[in-house]
């Protein structure tokens, strides 16, 4: 059993320890903080596309505070994520001067919701951003429960690949809050798909559609199709449009 002087030369000699270890501790932060370390030059290793560089440019003049090992390069990530456009950034220290900086941007794949202030990127994710007014025109429209966003821009890839093989184009596709699927093609005719979770059952209802656009039933009357409700198990009802169909369904 330790005696108490001892006991005392243990403890002093511990608290001398954690003294020391503080005071370099402290020095290593100031000497790091100082001049000698300076932070000259910030690249960007990444191709921009849709991301300003003059936005860029100006939060990282006002972020990259600090030298070198200074910098807080969590808090400049998380900034530059809050770029427009900007899906993903890597931020790292490159020896001995340099920061680099890499960009993900996102990649629009279908308007979101039905004021078009919202973009789905191809990872199937919501984000806002302007785009520009050339690629808008080819941008179809998804509307639903953000829940199913992901889920939606997959099936519309399917939808477009079957209603393409039959020379229809799928411009939107709009899930109810009660799960009820509908495709407008750009031509103005609306499928209904029923109220089923999207899956097998829902690719077979377009399967059939598909199937009977091919067979000329649609293109044999007199006014061009408005509404084609596929929910029926062993067929399909109609509603015809409005005009006749040699006036392409618009009025004169």
């Amino acid at each position: 059993m330790w005696n108490s002087p001892r006991l005392m030369n243990v403890l002093a000699n511990l608290l001398c320890a954690l003294a020391v270890s503080a005071v370099l501790a402290k020095m290593a932060h100031w000497v790091l903080r100082q001049s000698w370390f300076p932070l000259r030059e910030i690249v960007l290793v990444s191709e921009l596309r849709e991301v300003r560089r003059v936005d860029l440019e100006r939060m990282l003049s006002e972020r990259a505070r600090g030298n070198f090992f200074s910098v807080d390069l969590d808090r400049l990530r998380l900034s530059i994520e809050e770029i427009s456009w900007v899906r993903r950034a890597r931020v790292r220290r490159q020896w001995p001067t340099r920061i680099e900086v890499k960009i993900e941007e996102h990649v629009p794949a279908a308007f979101w919701g039905r004021d078009s202030k919202q973009l789905l990127n191809t990872h199937g994710e919501i984000f806002s951003a302007m785009l520009r007014k050339h690629s808008a025109s080819s941008m179809p429209i998804l509307i639903g429960p953000k829940a199913l966003a992901p889920e939606m821009l997959e099936y519309y890839r399917l939808c477009r690949e079957t209603l393409g093989a039959v020379s229809l184009r799928p411009r939107s596709l709009v899930v109810s809050p009660r799960l009820a699927l509908q495709i407008r093609l750009d031509d103005g005719m609306i499928i209904e798909l029923g109220r089923r979770r999207i899956g097998p059952s829902m690719q077979k209802r377009l399967e059939t559609f598909a199937e009977y656009y091919t067979q000329g039933i649609f293109s044999a009357l007199e006014r061009r199709p408005g509404v084609v409700d596929m929910r029926y198990p062993n067929g399909f009802a109609l509603r015809l449009g409005e005009f006749p169909r040699n006036e392409g369904g618009r009025k004169s």
